[in-house]
């Protein structure tokens, strides 16, 4: 799963002329689900989402980052992404081989909206699969990656070695 958190004074993303979500103060996520995101890397990035600490305390120096989407009360618009997990390594064109089936990917999705939304936050979204228009009123800016892979994906570090085989 991969998501790009945007910190932003306001947010909304447009479909066919008309507004589908709103916010002010708090995160745009993009959010891509790959084919083998399950539950677990929803819990994950949830938890990460509204607990990262990604906004100045107005009371403490305003440098320091030290309060999360949470601690503010502030909204989030989540909007569905798969080219999030475009490879343009090799070629000319792009491929999704990552991206989850829209099915699988809609259904992770819807879920893991509504996992923020427990979080008691104001949660607006784009549209699942529509051609959409986002407009971002960065603050900062502000603009982080965020990649959970699930455990089938993830590998294991090779330590290097020395002719002996020692670890280096």
């Amino acid at each position: 799963m991969r998501v790009v958190i945007q910190r932003v004074k306001s947010s909304q993303v447009t479909v066919e002329g008309r507004v589908v979500g709103k916010i002010g103060p708090g995160l745009n996520l993009l959010v891509a689900i790959s084919d083998r995101d399950t539950e677990t890397e929803l819990d994950w990035m949830a938890r990460k989402c509204l607990e990262l600490r990604l906004f100045p305390d107005p009371q403490a120096d305003s440098s320091r980052w030290d309060q999360s989407v949470l601690d503010i009360q502030g909204q989030l618009l989540v909007v569905s992404q798969f080219t999030l997990y475009g490879d343009c390594r090799k070629g000319r064109r792009p491929s999704f081989d990552r991206s989850a089936p829209p099915a699988m990917a809609q259904e992770l999705y819807k879920k893991f909206v509504q996992k923020l939304r427990e979080s008691g936050l104001t949660v607006e979204t784009g549209e699942f699969g529509a051609m959409m228009e986002v407009d971002i009123v960065n603050d900062g800016p502000v603009t982080l990656i965020l990649e959970r892979e699930s455990r089938s994906d993830q590998r294991l570090a090779s330590v290097p070695t020395d002719d002996s085989g020692e670890n280096r």
